[in-house]
């Protein structure tokens, strides 16, 4: 499990983020709970079986939110091997009224995941098992948050 500054992210996986954003801080690296704009990362329990067909995280990441207002993207990031991830539903196809579920993400021992967007800079996600999701919100009725 590697913690890196930002400054070393952006030249690792070269995904720039905004530059009002601090380059010299450590990325946290949690096991828990986390939010990014209308992504959220959310620990499974250790015996979870999945399904599905994981495939490895490749060196430019994976898109697992498109933009939807301004284009920017949540890219998932692998920094070592034995990071996968198994898309569920399509992430920018997804309808407010379904699973909003997008895919399950494992972290094996000894790499980390990073979750990537220019708004909101970098998450560092610890060896486990996850499952990544959509966000809604509640205006005048439920609906996806909007990032």
């Amino acid at each position: 499990m590697t913690a890196l500054t930002v400054a070393q992210a952006i030249k690792h996986f070269e995904v720039e983020i905004d530059p009002h954003l601090e380059r010299e801080i450590s990325i946290p690296v949690v096991a828990g709970l986390q939010r990014q704009g209308d992504v959220l990362v959310r620990p499974l329990d250790p015996g979870v079986r999945l399904r599905g067909k994981d495939a490895e995280v490749p060196n430019e990441g994976v898109a697992v939110v498109r933009g939807e207002n301004g284009g920017n993207t949540h890219r998932l990031l692998a920094y070592g091997p034995g990071v996968t991830f198994d898309f569920v539903t399509s992430g920018s196809d997804m309808a407010v009224d379904t699973n909003l579920r997008i895919g399950n993400l494992v972290v094996a021992e000894g790499a980390t995941a990073y979750l990537a967007h220019p708004e909101h800079g970098y998450l560092g996600i610890a060896p486990g098992t996850y499952e990544i999701r959509r966000q809604r919100e509640f205006a005048d009725t439920i609906r996806q948050v909007a990032d």
